[in-house]
């Protein structure tokens, strides 16, 4: 996983004009969004066809992350971040060294690794998106990394933060981020903001994962 430092994220939300700030403490975060090997592999679910398993997997709901991120902690000796209620909430235990979805701040800080701008580099160079994936999911990884080492944060699949969205306006609603192979040149951007309920799931729709420190 690649160390992502400590910074300062610069939040907005366009649908009411406010914007805030986050501090940042030092992570690590994947360099690519789970692929579909990996989550069959962790969850038992049936192998995916050999030439698809290198591609991001997609029509994962939030809850579905979670728990993935719980169950590669315990395959990997970590202890679990999520505690999973009756009632299906979900509590954060921040102290615990498991896998997890990153907040959206880390989410937006390590995809813009340093760089000021709506994207970090040329769309066509570093992303899957309307124009150029034909349509369908690729293989994570294809296209050119951030300053930091880090692939597909723009384009290929929306990806998963922990972040309730708005409580106020859309209860439970949770964040995700970063567009995908089937969105439009202007939602691939690092300050790009979506939202849906956390047991939906959709073919665009996939995560990463998250470490603290």
């Amino acid at each position: 996983m690649v160390y992502i430092p400590t910074g300062i994220a610069q939040l907005r939300d366009d649908r009411i004009k406010k914007s805030w700030t986050v501090q940042v403490d030092a992570f690590r975060l994947a360099p690519i969004p789970v692929t579909k090997a990996l989550y069959s592999l962790i969850t038992r679910q049936e192998a995916c066809p050999p030439h698809a398993a290198q591609t991001p997997v997609t029509d994962v709901s939030w809850q579905d992350a979670i728990n993935f991120c719980n169950l590669f902690s315990r395959h990997s000796g970590l202890k679990e971040c999520y505690s999973i209620g009756g009632d299906g909430e979900v509590i954060w235990n921040t102290e615990a060294d498991g896998y997890r979805l990153p907040t959206e701040a880390e989410w937006q800080y390590a995809c813009k690794a340093g760089t000021n701008g709506y994207r970090y580099g040329e769309l066509d160079t570093i992303a899957w998106y309307r124009d150029n994936s034909e349509g369908y999911v690729r293989e994570a990884g294809s296209k050119d990394p951030n300053a930091w080492g880090l692939y597909d944060m723009l384009g290929n699949v929306w990806e998963w933060c922990w972040d309730v969205y708005d409580a106020n306006v859309y209860g439970s609603y949770r964040v995700f981020r970063g567009g995908s192979w089937a969105e439009e040149p202007r939602g691939c951007g690092a300050t790009c903001r979506r939202r849906s309920h956390p047991t939906f799931r959709i073919d665009d729709l996939g995560f990463r994962i998250a470490r603290s420190l």
